[in-house]
């Protein structure tokens, strides 16, 4: 049975492939030749087609990502810590009451002070002035007599009354100077002996001549006080040695100002040896005058208030473009010498708070860029800087930092602007290496970076 079922097997196959050999189509046939054309070129059609697609698509990608604009890169920046001085000690002073004010400081906040008064010590109470006096008293002669710088002014001749005022302030154990009957003197030597030798006979009798009498002069004094607002001082005679003359601080340094806005008073103050009429050469009595700065402005000394001092001073700072003008007053010392040792103590605690602050150095590493493809680039300050300050004054610091993309070493990047009170300084930031851009395997295998994240 099997034998019978292998035969039928055998003539199947036989069968088709017969079948399949006899449906060969012919090379010959125009038909099968049409047919098999059209196949072949619907073939190379279609294979033409994905060519063109695959080339157009690497030749859209190729460019974009080799040619395409690589991003900004921001940096990682960090400010310089500026390390600001301790603030300047105040002195130790040995006087009831100092103040002081600074002009010329503009730029430097902190020398300001409170009402245009810089330092105070011993509070604002009014004490007696002594022969600081005078220096009122002279500015009341030229507010009734004016003088022009270089005038002599007017003569004074000197008779009997006069020459008993010697005796009478001779009596009080007041400074004095000679005044004898028929010498005479001009206004402006009047003066000087009132402001650098302090003879209150002098001011007495000037006072007198300017104003018609002691009781004219005391009225004209309190106008001038009101007029310029001089609420915290009182004068009832024209020369100190009455304990009740009294000031404050604070009116004190207004007085300071006032003289030495006086060409006339100023020049006098200033002025260390004079030829004054037929007295002859006369010195000033201001111990400290023309030591360190010092240009006056006048000393005192009354048993109710110790010694006292009204100083002026211009005083030169390497580092600023013009001197500064220093006025302060000294109340209630031991002596004339440890009143001016007080003034100079005040004067070199403006002077020596003066200093540099170191900024940045040249070259000092403040941050970097770090691009996509890993190329990196330092940031560093383009020069050295300092800033001119006094005491503590804060320094702050602003900085402008652009992203960069390709750049060349030494690209400026941004700046760092410091600044203190008034004063700036700018300081360039500059690469320190160049970033170049990608390579080209990066860029084609980081489209997403390139193409979408610019």
């Amino acid at each position: 049975m099997s034998d019978t079922r292998d035969e039928y097997h055998d003539l199947a196959e036989m069968f088709e492939r017969s079948q399949v050999e006899s449906y060969r189509p012919d090379p010959a046939d125009p038909v099968y030749r049409k047919k098999r054309r059209r196949r072949r070129r619907g073939g190379l059609i279609a294979g033409g087609i994905v060519f063109v697609l695959v080339a157009a698509a690497v030749g859209t990608y190729l460019p974009l990502t080799l040619l395409a604009p690589v991003a900004a890169t921001p940096a990682a920046f960090a400010e310089p810590v500026v390390e600001v001085p301790e603030p300047v000690a105040a002195p130790i002073l040995p006087a009831l009451a100092t103040a002081m004010s600074v002009t010329g400081a503009d730029e430097f906040p902190a020398l300001a002070g409170v009402d245009g008064i810089f330092n105070a010590t011993g509070g604002n109470e009014a004490r007696p002035i002594a022969s600081i006096s005078k220096v009122i008293t002279a500015l009341v002669i030229l507010t009734a007599k004016p003088l022009n710088p270089g005038e002599a002014g007017p003569t004074l001749t000197f008779g009997k009354a006069e020459n008993d005022s010697y005796d009478k302030y001779y009596v009080l154990g007041a400074t004095i100077a000679p005044m004898k009957i028929g010498s005479s003197m001009s206004q402006h030597d009047a003066l000087s002996m009132m402001l650098m030798v302090s003879a209150s006979n002098y001011a007495e009798v000037t006072s007198t001549w300017a104003l018609g009498s002691p009781a004219a002069t005391r009225s004209a004094t309190n106008r001038w006080l009101a007029d310029n607002g001089l609420t915290g001082t009182t004068m009832v005679e024209p020369t100190g040695i009455d304990p009740r003359n009294v000031s404050t601080p604070t009116d004190l340094i207004k007085i300071a100002r006032l003289a030495m806005a006086n060409p006339v008073v100023a020049e006098i103050v200033a002025t260390k040896n004079a030829q004054l009429g037929s007295l002859g050469m006369q010195s000033n009595r201001n111990p400290v005058l023309g030591v360190d700065g010092i240009t006056g402005i006048k000393t005192g000394t009354l048993d109710e208030a110790g010694s006292c001092l009204l100083f002026s001073a211009v005083v030169t700072v390497p580092g600023l473009d013009a001197p500064l003008t220093i006025v302060g007053v000294v109340l209630g010392t031991a002596n004339s010498g440890s009143a001016g040792d007080t003034a100079r103590n005040m004067i070199a605690t403006v002077k020596g708070g003066f200093h540099e602050v170191k900024l940045v150095v040249a070259g000092e590493h403040l941050g970097d860029y770090v691009t996509p493809w890993e190329d990196t680039a330092s940031i560093e300050a383009g020069e050295t800087a300092t800033l001119f300050t006094w005491s503590d004054t804060p320094v702050t610091t602003t900085s402008t930092i652009e992203p960069v993309g390709i750049a060349k070493d030494g690209t400026q990047v941004g700046s760092m602007t410091f600044t203190a009170g008034a004063r700036t300084v700018t300081v360039p930031l500059e690469l320190d290496g160049a970033i170049n851009g990608p390579g080209g395997w990066w860029r084609v295998t980081h489209p997403r970076e390139l193409l979408f994240e610019q």
